[in-house]
């Protein structure tokens, strides 16, 4: 998700999570927390709910999808 709809916003990564319902969201937000004890909030843009990982999480959210991440795509999470 982050290299298809994550972005870099200030020292947070947004996850356009747009075409998604705010049940589903939620659900993958708590996943987030609980799981992989990332830091997120639910922020809307235009009525749509994204989700936004905080800059204390940005160094765990790298650590686990580094390997992962396609050469082209690591600016999305560099600052």
């Amino acid at each position: 998700m982050i290299m298809c709809d994550g972005a870099r916003r200030n020292e947070s990564v947004i996850i356009c999570t747009d075409n998604f319902t705010i049940n589903e969201v939620v659900k993958l937000m708590n996943i987030l927390i609980v799981k992989f004890r990332l830091n997120c909030t639910l922020h809307y843009d235009n009525d749509k709910a994204r989700i936004y990982i905080s800059k204390s999480s940005i160094n765990t959210l790298i650590n686990l999808v580094n390997p992962y991440i396609i050469p082209s795509m690591q600016y999305k999470l560099k600052g």
